[in-house]
């Protein structure tokens, strides 16, 4: 990969000179590290493809790199610019012609099947990079299926939420938007409780933490420079420094969990949902390694703070 010049932004003019592209979104469109963002949504009721449309062409056309063009300039050394065009919404709405048999023989795994697929294709460059496929039968969790596919160089993962909710209303107010929870502040403990002993324990933590971090960051060096990691399905084949391997198809399989479950564990760490779901997320992706490759894993690190 060749480095990355410093990012500048120009004034568009007529809309035809466009900004250039992030660092971060440059590495984006690397010829072995284009990433896409593919988001499930299921619904209650049987989708309208005009209602679709309707709702998210004046949330979504909003956002310039969601109506912009990727253009590279061969002139300047192969700049890439992010250039305003017109968006015909009929382009990114898609409603695939389905098989009638397969909603009766296996709906969820057709689900599973088209999102697999679509991870082996990229958007057309003619387009702004987007598109939403709407399957309008019914799964096992579901009357219908919204798969949304936005490559990562338009946004991350906190804005593309962002822009999804406020495609949403309230259930009990139609007209507005849905509110996002605050985080209530955690009264804080007396400090002067503990004394000596509060102050060793808070002095161990530390040592524990920068003995960690000088492991963790040894590890890492060691990783970039000679060790390699352990061969899994999560490693494509001749992958290093991120840049060498031909990403190949993904496959998209979920659960379904107790959201009150998940709160339970939540107040009982005293930690937050996103906590609980990525603790969990990797301690099932920790196990699964460790069954399958235990005697090649080196060490896999879950932390968690447990209060009684």
């Amino acid at each position: 990969m060749e480095g990355l010049k410093p990012i500048r932004v120009t004034k568009e003019e007529g809309g035809e000179e466009g900004q250039l592209l992030s660092p971060m979104s440059r590495i984006f469109h690397q010829p072995n590290s284009s990433i896409y963002v593919i988001v499930f949504v299921g619904f209650k009721t049987p989708i309208k493809p005009d209602a679709i449309k309707a709702t998210l062409a004046p949330i979504f056309l909003k956002h310039p790199h969601f109506c912009s063009l990727l253009a590279v300039d061969d002139k300047n050394g192969g700049e890439m610019r992010w250039v305003r065009t017109q968006v015909n919404i009929d382009n990114h709405v898609i409603v695939p012609m389905l098989d009638p048999s397969m909603e009766k023989e296996s709906p969820d795994k057709f689900v599973e099947d088209y999102a697999s697929n679509l991870s082996k294709t990229a958007i057309n460059k003619s387009i702004p990079l987007w598109d939403v496929h709407l399957l309008n039968f019914k799964t096992s969790e579901a009357e219908s299926t919204i798969i949304l596919r936005v490559h990562h160089s338009l946004c991350d993962g906190i804005s593309l939420m962002s822009m999804l909710l406020s495609c949403a209303r309230k259930v009990s107010k139609a007209e507005e938007l849905p509110t996002i929870p605050t985080i209530k502040k955690r009264n804080p403990k007396n400090v002067n409780s503990g004394g000596f002993w509060q102050f060793l324990l808070k002095l161990w933590w530390l040592m524990l933490l920068c003995w960690n971090t000088i492991i963790d960051a040894a590890m890492f060096m060691a990783t970039v420079f000679f060790l390699e990691d352990t061969k899994t399905p999560l490693k494509g084949p001749g992958f290093r420094f991120g840049f060498e391997s031909t990403p190949g198809p993904r496959r998209f399989v979920h659960t379904t969990i107790s959201l009150d479950d998940v709160k339970l564990v939540k107040n009982a760490i005293d930690a937050t949902i996103n906590d609980v779901m990525m603790g969990v997320t990797q301690a099932g992706l920790s196990r699964y390694l460790n069954r399958k490759y235990g005697k090649f894993l080196s060490y896999i690190y879950i932390y968690f703070k447990m209060d009684y």
